[in-house]
């Protein structure tokens, strides 16, 4: 069976692979295309079979490349994204074969049919899911072939730096991870990056487009966060914000949901115009940024049951639930001012504040409470416990957050 418009589809790509047109091999690869649908269309109903007819006609790899392509597409079509996803898996591996004797031209391809790998196994993934199966057996099949791709870019030995395929190491990386952050299996993310640290002749992150570079940063940030490495995850998630695309709202927002509890603990809280450029995460934690503000316990117990379930499943409650201690800071702050600032004031009166905020606290607690303050290097001065007296440094007995030096401490 001959088609005429597969026969152009040919002789597209055999005209891409002279020419080393990598952008343009992405393009004739891309199964939610225009073309791609027609020629689909065309056969109606194509298998391995009525398209044998097509073997030969390009040097192999590429001849079993454009078949598998048809079947993708056609899958695609029919809403069929586990079968979709099997030919994709078996078109990445005839282009690794390809790929792994090619240099750095092949790269925008190389990303394009990766990135459409992953999207097919998480189309697989919610049809399995639907189906009452393993809702994560493709993505963690996708990680599987992903991480073929990533051992591709970085054994390029042979290749000119400028020409070469260790240029994709790190958008290869980005969706590695993404594929771990998906199924939960971030553990596995210490191979991959155990095998950056022992090729040093990777060019440094720096040198990639800022794009890889963000999504890198924005991963190993949340790799620091989870592992309760906060100094890292500030640094990483920081520096992703700053070089994200000034356009990418949704990332932006992404990197700032992780990013303005960290700074919190630093004593940067974010302005108003921040906010409101992102209504979600204004929603989320104004509330507690008030709170904060203003010493207001209640209201800041009152904004963590609210969103228990959001946060729990931001993997942020935790991290909230340590950052009361920045409103009762605040509230004692208020204590102090309402004593003339005195280098003396009795635990009964920061009892009574805390009263305001949960009438059954005891005196016991409160005395506690001012004595975590202290430790923690919220509040300058040491309790006298004989007198039920807490003294307060001369100078300074408040130090501001942004000046504590182990801002973190309370989070571990």
């Amino acid at each position: 069976m001959s088609s005429a418009r597969f026969s152009v589809f040919l002789s597209q790509l055999a005209e891409a692979l002279r020419e080393e047109r990598g952008p343009e091999l992405a393009y004739l690869l891309k199964p939610t295309s225009e073309h791609g649908k027609t020629l689909a269309r065309e056969f109606r109903n194509p298998t391995r079979q009525t398209l044998a007819y097509y073997e030969g006609s390009l040097e192999s790899p590429w001849d079993e490349i454009a078949i598998q392509y048809v079947l993708v597409v056609n899958y695609c079509l029919r809403k069929r994204a586990v079968d979709a996803f099997k030919e994709e898996c078996t078109l990445v591996f005839l282009f690794l074969r390809f790929f792994g004797s090619n240099s750095g031209w092949t790269l925008p391809a190389l990303f394009s049919i990766l990135r459409d790998l992953r999207d097919l196994a998480s189309d697989a993934d919610l049809e399995a899911a639907s189906n009452g199966q393993d809702s994560t057996a493709n993505m963690e099949e996708a990680s599987r072939i992903l991480s073929k791709a990533f051992s591709s870019c970085v054994m390029d030995r042979q290749s000119p730096i400028a020409e070469s395929r260790k240029w994709g190491v790190y958008y290869v990386v980005g969706l590695i991870l993404k594929c771990y952050f998906r199924v939960r299996r971030i553990s596995l993310s210490k191979n991959i990056l155990r095998a950056i640290d022992a090729n040093p002749d990777i060019p440094p992150l720096s040198s990639y487009p800022r794009s890889h570079q963000v999504t890198y940063r924005y991963y190993i940030g949340m790799l620091g966060f989870l592992n309760e490495d906060f100094a890292k995850a500030e640094q990483e998630l920081t520096l992703a914000f700053y070089n994200c695309y000034t356009g990418a709202h949704s990332n932006q927002e992404r990197i700032l949901t992780y990013l303005i509890p960290l700074r919190m603990f630093r004593g940067h809280l974010p302005s108003r115009e921040l906010l409101t450029r992102f209504p979600v995460l204004d929603d989320l934690y104004t509330p507690f940024i008030t709170a904060i503000r203003t010493g207001d316990i209640r209201t800041y117990d009152a904004t963590l049951d609210r969103f228990e379930r959001r946060l729990v499943d931001l993997n942020l409650y935790l991290t909230l639930e340590k950052a009361r201690e920045l409103c009762i800071r605040g509230l004692f702050r208020r204590v102090w001012i309402a004593a003339d600032k005195s280098t003396r004031i009795p635990v009964s009166m920061f009892h009574a504040g805390l009263q305001l905020a949960d009438s059954e606290i005891t005196s016991d607690e409160a005395e506690c409470l001012v004595a975590n303050m202290i430790f923690k290097g919220f509040i300058r001065g040491y309790i006298s416990h004989e007198k039920q007296m807490v003294v307060l440094a001369n100078t300074n007995a408040f130090p501001r957050l942004v000046d504590r030096p182990t801002p973190y401490a309370s989070l571990q």
